[in-house]
């Protein structure tokens, strides 16, 4: 399975425009050159037109061929101002505001909140918190959801799967845990996989005992009752949940144990090292973070990520707002 070429064809004539807000940035520019040329979406680069130029010309992009918007020049300054103070509904004066907007991330977010671009991606050059902030702040949650989390989708060959929270959430209790399962049963549907979701731990079905294998255990029971419909399994070790024959072992008449094709890590720290491993061991492509749980799409790259997977997170992005 080739998920960005699918997603490719899939895009064509729906006339995506995907914001980033890093311009100054090479790989970004060089994403967004290779995204106009391609012509599947529209890139809407922002940046101070004297840092974007010269990098354009360091890199030998014509940004004349690029839609480009200067925050300090733009006709759009105002209205998006206007429109932030009463979203934030009291807690940002006009003066607060115009400061705020100021900043890329702020400025191409109230962009997707009031539709002139469908999504946005950064982070290149910025933390996640960077990212997130606006989008929590501007875009928020879809009902039902109280936090947003970052998934990776992990390819190699046909391979596909899914693994979450991996960006996110440091230590989620159980009902953010569920709130992840839930979220990314909807992400691997959009994107075509059947999902079978594994709440991992270091313990299957009782193995061990001890208050982070509750943990799990509970979120498994509070994702079921969110979603009764999910194909989802836990407590389960990551050999239980992907090899049949120690599935069937240790889960037996389990229908997720050993064919598991989304994991839900019962911490930052154990999902981000899990997919870090899968991605510089196995030779899987990492592509995301995609946020999870937002009521427009905003995904956040790696500050290490490199142009590939600057165009691959942009088609990603306007997959989830188009397909």
């Amino acid at each position: 399975m080739d998920l960005i070429k699918e997603i490719t064809e899939k895009l064509r004539g729906k006339n995506a425009r995907i914001v980033f807000p890093e311009g100054q940035d090479k790989r970004i520019l060089g994403a967004c050159a290779r995204l106009s040329e391609e012509g599947i979406i529209t890139p809407v680069v922002l940046g101070k037109r004297s840092e974007v130029e010269a990098t354009a010309k360091e890199i030998g992009v014509d940004l004349s061929k690029l839609e480009f918007v200067d925050i300090d020049t733009s006709d759009k300054f105002d209205e998006l101002v206007e429109a932030f103070v009463e979203r934030r509904k009291g807690k940002a004066t006009l003066e607060d505001a115009q400061k705020i907007l100021k900043t890329p991330n702020y400025f191409g977010t109230m962009m997707v909140f009031k539709g002139y671009a469908d999504g946005l991606v950064s982070g290149a050059a910025g933390t996640t918190a960077d990212t997130v902030r606006p989008a929590l702040q501007i875009i928020k949650t879809v009902p039902g959801m109280s936090k947003t989390s970052g998934a990776f989708f992990m390819v190699r060959g046909d391979e596909m799967y899914l693994m979450a929270d991996c960006a996110i959430n440091i230590d989620p209790d159980a009902d953010d845990l569920a709130e992840i399962a839930v979220a990314s049963d909807k992400t691997a549907r959009q994107f075509g996989m059947d999902p079978k979701i594994a709440m991992l731990s270091f313990s299957t079905k009782g193995s061990a005992s001890h208050e982070l294998v509750d943990k799990v255990t509970q979120a498994t029971e509070k994702a079921h009752k969110m979603n009764p419909d999910m194909a989802l399994d836990g407590e389960l070790q990551f050999d239980a949940a992907f090899v049949p024959a120690i599935g069937e072992k240790k889960a037996p008449g389990s229908e997720v144990a050993g064919h598991a094709n989304v994991f839900v890590f019962p911490s930052l720290e154990a999902g981000n090292i899990g997919y870090k491993i899968g991605q510089r061991f196995g030779g899987f492509d990492a592509i995301g973070p995609v946020l999870q749980g937002l009521n427009s799409p905003v995904n956040d790259l790696s500050r290490g990520c490199n142009e590939d997977e600057v165009v691959s997170l942009a088609k990603v992005t306007a997959a989830q707002a188009k397909l």
